[in-house]
């Protein structure tokens, strides 16, 4: 059984399921497993065939969630939340850079893996409990709209996303203010750093005895289980591609609060085969300037082409310190910065080379990938979010404009809603109370 503990000593033991409902620890620390458990031995499916991605998350949890779901409940929750593609790319043929396509679910990014991992399991939770469970998100984009999509309309539940005002993307916020039942879009006058200081205060202030509260950001646990099966399922889809390479993958992931990160380095300690990874950030680059100065600080966000990797002060770096250690980070993570203009240029170097369309967020990891990675050297990057939904800076990076997947398109036609609040503890106090 895996138990839980907090990142700042609170002493207490959770197993899963506690940690999921709760989100933060009573301390204010996020909850990391005492043990990372290794990867359960995995037979070879038979020739030519390979194992789908729902068949690997239930492989891969057994050994997180042993304490909290039978084998026929984890199977059939996998089977319902993964029900999309997870294909790996080579734009470009005889490149050593690959792409891992995660945003091909309901949102059209990758959070939508974790989030609606999460609300499979706050629904099977919910059902043994008598209060009301308050899911608060803070967004800088792509995860309010995923877990709005992953925890709708679940009996006992509401979601409140809090995104900045003018810092996500037209599309995002036509995705965020979707009218879904017991979901609540706020727009908060302020950065996405406000958007998550108010809802860590939310934790440690007063709420109604009846309400439980929980947050699906990154800082919820249960979002990174999802999240390591994918770092699996891609290095075997890179050994069935190429079943003659020896060396183990590089992974480059585009980053901002860490939790990808964070999933990543998780499954490779339980086992998964990594030469290492980069953690591609923008502008926003405390955890690179740290990697080389322990003495670097958190600073304020700066509004970017990738706006979801727009953090200041990324929640999951205590829990990779904590899990970790510095010197183990520095070892096995390389950090990267890149500019708008370099976004931009590779934007634009990507299509006009190989054809293949990529997100701002994307193109931050395949530059990062090609400036850190040596010839030879298989590289994993994580595309984490459809083109489509930044259309502006694509056309302006590429001159072509992506096509609109159906998905998007509806949005025009749905039924929108947000609440306005200044970044006011007292305000987010009251929706919670609601």
């Amino acid at each position: 059984m895996v138990t839980f503990v907090s990142t700042r000593g609170d002493p207490e033991r959770v197993g899963l399921g506690e940690a999921v409902l709760r989100g933060l620890a009573p301390d204010g620390g996020l909850y990391v497993p005492e043990h990372i458990p290794p990867l359960p031995p995995l037979a070879k499916p038979p020739a030519g065939e390979a194992y789908s991605f729902p068949e690997l998350a239930a492989h891969v949890l057994s050994a997180w969630t042993d304490n909290m779901l039978t084998v026929a409940q984890l199977e059939r929750l996998v089977q319902r939340v993964f029900t999309f593609p997870v294909p790996l790319v080579q734009p470009g043929g005889d490149t050593d850079v690959h792409i891992l396509e995660l945003f091909h679910g309901p949102t059209l990014s990758f959070k939508d893996f974790g989030a609606r991992m999460l609300g499979g399991l706050l629904g099977l939770l919910q059902s043994e409990t008598d209060k009301e469970t308050v899911v608060l998100v803070a967004t800088s984009g792509d995860t309010g709209s995923a877990v709005a999509d992953g925890c709708s309309g679940i009996d006992g539940v509401r979601v409140i996303l809090l995104y900045p005002k003018g810092g996500v993307s037209p599309t995002q916020e036509l995705q965020l203010t979707r009218r879904r039942p017991g979901v609540t879009p706020v727009c908060v006058s302020g950065t996405f750093d406000d958007c998550q200081r108010l809802v860590k205060g939310a934790f440690a202030g007063p709420r109604p005895p009846h309400i439980r509260l929980t947050t699906a950001n990154s800082i919820n646990v249960g979002r990174l289980l999802a999240q390591m099966v994918y770092y699996i399922h891609a290095g075997n889809s890179l050994l069935q591609q190429a079943p003659s390479a020896r060396a183990s993958p590089i992974f480059c992931v585009p980053s901002g609060n860490l939790g990808n990160l964070t999933a990543g380095m998780m499954a490779y300690r339980a086992g998964m085969p990594a030469k290492g990874f980069v953690a591609a950030h923008n502008a926003n680059d405390f955890f690179p300037s740290w990697l080389l100065d322990a003495g670097a600080r958190f600073a304020p966000s700066v509004k970017t082409l990738s706006n979801a990797m727009d953090v200041g002060a990324p929640s999951n770096f205590e829990r990779l310190e904590h899990l970790f250690g510095r010197a183990n980070l520095a070892t096995l993570v390389r950090g990267a910065h890149v500019t708008d203009a370099q976004t931009l240029e590779q934007m634009r170097l990507t299509w006009e080379e190989t054809s293949y369309m990529a997100d701002p967020h994307t193109a931050v990891a395949l530059r990062a990938a090609h400036t850190s990675s040596e010839p030879g050297q298989p590289v994993i990057v994580l595309s984490t979010a459809h083109p489509a939904k930044f259309p502006e800076t694509v056309q302006q990076a590429t001159g072509s404009v992506p096509d609109v997947p159906e998905r998007l398109a509806v949005l025009a036609r749905a039924a929108h809603h947000a609440e306005r609040i200044d970044a006011n503890q007292s305000m987010v106090s009251d929706l919670i109370s609601a």
